[in-house]
């Protein structure tokens, strides 16, 4: 496992972590994800898909499992990252939300993200 540093500040409110493996990529947010870190969020999205195209990764693992919160404009930071990916010509990769089933948010908002690309996005359920 390799750690990609993110160029971001990490607010209190919100962590982030870029790690490769052998699998691909591992990003995971923990905290709360709400306006003030909406810059924070997009600044993250953008490095993970330049890691993904930089490398070849197949799949990116997006682990949320310890994040409580998103407000709308980071979950839109989310929508847009997914619709570029699916803009790709070549060098497309899947993207594995690891959600937490017991945070409300998460069950609605992921639930959507998976029907506006469903051949990109799979949503699998953890602890």
């Amino acid at each position: 496992m390799t750690e990609i540093t993110l160029p971001v500040e990490q607010a209190a409110e919100l962590r982030a972590r870029l790690t490769r493996e052998d699998s691909g990529l591992v990003a995971k947010l923990w905290g709360t994800a709400d306006l003030r870190v909406t810059d924070s969020v997009e600044a993250i999205l953008t490095r993970v898909h330049q890691q993904a195209l930089e490398l070849g990764i197949p799949e990116v693992q997006m682990d949320l499992r310890e994040l409580e919160f998103m407000n709308s404009s980071c979950f839109k930071s989310f929508v847009s990252w997914i619709s570029e990916v699916s803009d790709l010509t070549s060098g497309q990769y899947r993207i594995r939300f690891l959600s937490n089933p017991s945070i409300l948010w998460q069950r609605r908002s992921l639930h959507a993200l998976s029907c506006f690309a469903a051949e990109l996005v799979t949503i699998e359920a953890g602890n």
